[in-house]
């Protein structure tokens, strides 16, 4: 049998953590987040808080050691999202793309050119602002990410299970 649906979230930097919790309590699906810090969140039983050690990359191993099929991991971080999907893990930006297989390689070499033309003052700028199509387009991904988990067999936990 599957593994269950649990949701994570690397929330430091994440604009979309009340969609998420939004999404998640509507189908019951644990949810984890995770930081470097203490943050504000709902006060209900499927979600949960980890709060790691600062350093860099501390969040980011935590969620990618227990990425596994039937995992979505909701990141703007694009080497969490390839270890993430390496792993079998669905994962998707905050502005609803979800990574893959297919797209990782294109986005891997998109950010280390953008790295590189930052770091010559090429590029001074930084990305557009987050938009409510952004929003839209991620509540919308993150359902289909769900529907696709449940179709695969994917059962939802209860989160006292």
């Amino acid at each position: 049998m599957p593994d269950p649906i649990l949701i994570l979230v690397d929330a430091d930097a994440c604009p979309v953590k009340d969609e998420v919790f939004k999404v998640a309590l509507r189908y019951g699906i644990k949810t984890i987040v995770v930081s470097n810090a203490f943050m504000m969140l709902p006060k209900h039983p499927s979600i949960e808080r980890v709060i790691v050690d600062q350093g860099l990359d501390v969040a980011d191993d935590w969620i990618a050691e227990r990425a596994r099929p039937g995992i979505i991991v909701v990141t703007n971080d694009v080497p969490l999202a390839h270890r993430a999907v390496t792993a079998g893990a669905e994962a998707l930006a905050p502005n609803g793309k979800p990574f893959d297989a297919g797209s990782m390689g294109m986005a891997l070499a998109t950010r280390d050119l953008m790295t590189d033309l930052r770091s010559a003052g090429a590029i001074t700028g930084g990305p557009r602002p987050f938009s409510k199509a952004d929003r839209s387009a991620f509540l919308q991904a993150l359902d289909a990410a769900i529907v696709r988990l449940k179709r695969a067999g994917h059962p939802i936990e209860p989160p006292d299970a």
